[in-house]
């Protein structure tokens, strides 16, 4: 098994138009040169996909959020996923993962909200968990004036989006029973731990370093330390109080968190939630923001929304 020719096609063009940034970078550098890069290999949304952009008035802040419906709808509501960003809690915007948040749409058949987020580290934890969690309780009691089903709501993210869509589940899950029937957690982030196998073979990427995910956990707990319980910060901390919404959990081999992705499955399975996995061949991380450029990971990210679509939808 090896990495996909397209990925490794993709990142020598990006390497070459992008040369690495300094290592003593900042947020602000890297998070332009992220945008920058998002920006000279965007593609164009697909068709069939409608799209409003919206704002969120939550407590003292309000967050850009970005509506995506496919246009095919049927005489039902639509279920509504609510998606968190990729991007280490420091990089990343709804503009840079505008292609794979549309094609979720369109593939799972539901409407996705894109939210963004605050970022670290000016916003370091707890502001993006707690973001994360806002957003999910206001979009589901705005449900109706929006035209989605009330009994269909799921979380996504990617990578670090994954981290917070999990913990986000997990809190509106306590506060209202069975709020989120459904998570989707791609390549997740699960421990500030680097020294699982993983992490050592696949140090050096592509897509993800080690130490790059060294440097983005720093930048979000850059401000008061959380407790070495607080499932906010360590989703994998503490068993749950209530059983958690069943998961879909997409693993990239050529990740440093391959690891992360099959214990976050593990340690979900064994609180008691239905648990599915996706072990995507040939891929590495971020392959999901990037799969305009391989057939291979646009195939990839095809089953995980059809059947993420399939496990929203499911009897409960």
């Amino acid at each position: 098994m090896t990495i996909d020719t397209a990925l490794l096609k993709y990142y020598r063009a990006a390497e070459e138009a992008f040369p690495p940034l300094p290592g003593n970078v900042g947020a602000g550098a890297a998070r332009k040169r992220f945008r920058e890069m998002a920006q000279k290999f965007a593609t164009p949304r697909p068709n069939g996909v409608s799209v409003e952009e919206l704002s969120l008035p939550l407590d003292g802040r309000e967050l850009a959020a970005r509506l995506y419906r496919p246009s095919a709808t049927s005489a039902e509501p639509l279920p509504l996923l609510v998606y968190l960003h990729g991007g280490g809690w420091v990089v990343g915007d709804i503009d840079t993962h505008d292609l794979m948040t549309a094609r979720l749409a369109l593939d799972a058949h539901c409407a996705v909200v894109s939210v963004d987020y605050r970022l670290a580290p000016e916003h370091p934890f707890p502001a993006p968990a707690d973001d994360a969690l806002e957003a999910v309780l206001w979009l589901a009691e705005h449900r109706p004036r929006l035209g989605f089903a009330m009994d269909r709501l799921g979380v996504a993210g990617d990578s670090a989006g994954a981290h917070l869509a999990a913990v986000a589940a997990r809190g509106a899950n306590e506060r209202v029973a069975g709020l989120v029937n459904a998570q989707l957690l791609i390549y997740p982030v699960a421990r500030r731990r680097f020294d699982n196998p993983s992490n050592v073979t696949n140090a050096d990427g592509p897509g993800l370093r080690t130490d790059e995910m060294k440097w983005y956990w720093e930048q979000f707990l850059s401000g008061a330390a959380p407790s070495a319980h607080d499932v906010r910060a360590y989703p994998l901390a503490e068993p749950f109080e209530r059983t958690p919404a069943r998961a879909l959990v997409v693993a990239a081999p050529y990740d440093p968190l391959y690891d992360d992705a099959y214990e976050f499955a593990r340690f979900l399975e064994a609180n008691g939630a239905r648990v599915e996995l996706i072990d995507a061949t040939g891929m590495t991380h971020g392959f999901g923001r990037i799969q305009a450029h391989s057939e291979a990971a646009a195939a990839w990210m095809k089953e995980v929304a059809q059947r993420f679509g399939a496990m929203l939808r499911a009897t409960r």
